[in-house]
């Protein structure tokens, strides 16, 4: 039994050594065996045998073997599909019986048959792929010496390729209240919209939006705005972005102000301006952040002010906690109403890839 203990350990030691088909050896002596995941930009990612995914300089590799076939593209943005070998100064790729030397900084990048089908999906997708939808239902309520109810769902999709982003956007809130046998209406509120963006340069890209609202607190029977504008990516990382935008639109609001006062429609254009943040905390944790600021060029020195924010984290591969908050600032409201409206939501939720 003792034999046959040891014959299984050194089997299996011998099965996880062979899964592997590389080895990348550092320039300060450092030895990594693994599978090559990708190389891009200046690096190199590799799963490695003991310490999992490892990312190490690719101008700090000495050599790198892998006998699994990887796709290499090249400087010139040739790709060629084989093993790499390293001879002297030189990476080799063997494919279909040939042999290609590449010096190091001729190879633009590495993909595994994983990261290359990911990449040609990102490349060329169809309509329907590309999408992550998230969003909650939140409910309370309370029964006693007075009734209350709330309701909330906010929905966000986002589908983002290499060259666009798509983004769609809903949120809703309505609460009531009886307390001696009198209902009222406490919070009512219905935001919208979204948003399409192209890339004109790694850092530069073309945007235009459409947002709908409406908001019974602030008389707010219905406002439109569709606007356009550039807008340049500051910082770009594996762990999240930060894009400064600017442009122009139009907005038209229609309220409905507390009697005796008339219904009345303002139409104006403005400029806009402000930021899109993303961050991820961690595996399972991410935050993301929108202002905005409208300054009115019909009515010079009115404006408003939108801050989005959200947080969301992973609990199952599905199930979600969410929180999101939303602010509204309008320098001229309705007689009568504050300038300031927030929604704030909370609960647990769901979240979906395609």
């Amino acid at each position: 039994m003792r034999y046959q203990a040891l014959a299984g350990a050194f089997a299996a030691l011998l099965l996880a050594s062979t899964s592997y088909g590389g080895v990348i050896v550092l320039k300060n002596g450092d030895r990594v065996t693994g599978d090559v995941i990708k190389k891009d930009a200046k690096n190199l990612t590799i799963k490695s045998v003991n310490f999992g995914v490892v990312t190490v300089a690719w101008d700090q590799v000495a050599s790198v073997t892998e006998e699994k076939p990887v796709t290499v593209v090249t400087a010139d943005g040739k790709s060629v599909e084989g093993t790499l070998a390293t001879s002297g100064e030189a990476v080799q790729v063997v494919a279909g019986g040939q042999t290609q030397s590449l010096p190091p900084s001729e190879i633009s990048a590495i993909r595994n048959a994983d990261e290359q089908k990911a990449y040609l999906r990102m490349l060329k997708p169809r309509l329907v792929d590309l999408w992550t939808v998230t969003g909650n239902l939140g409910l309370a309520a309370t029964a006693g010496n007075a009734k209350t109810s709330s309701f909330t769902l906010p929905i966000n999709a986002a589908r983002m390729s290499r060259s666009d982003k798509t983004t769609i956007y809903f949120n809703l809130i309505r609460a009531t209240a009886m307390v001696n046998n009198v209902s009222a209406t406490t919070a009512q509120a219905v935001r919208g919209g979204w948003a399409y963006s192209r890339n004109l340069h790694p850092r530069l890209f073309w945007n235009f939006f459409n947002d709908y609202e409406y908001d019974r607190f602030q008389n707010l029977d219905l406002r439109v705005v569709a606007g356009s504008g550039l807008g340049y990516g500051v910082w770009k990382g594996e762990r999240g972005r930060l894009d400064l935008v600017g442009g122009a639109n139009w907005n038209r609001e229609s309220f409905d102000p507390v009697r005796p006062l008339l219904p009345f429609i303002r139409n104006s254009a403005e400029l806009f301006w402000g930021d899109d943040w993303a961050y991820k905390l961690s595996g399972r944790a991410n935050v993301t952040q929108s202002y905005r600021m409208f300054n009115n060029l019909s009515k010079t020195g009115e404006y408003r002010q939108n801050f989005d924010f959200g947080l969301n984290t992973k609990l199952t591969k599905w199930l979600t906690w969410n929180a999101a908050l939303s602010d509204r600032f309008l320098s001229n409201p309705a007689p009568g109403r504050k300038k300031n409206d927030v929604l704030f939501s909370t609960g647990f939720g769901f979240t979906f890839a395609r």
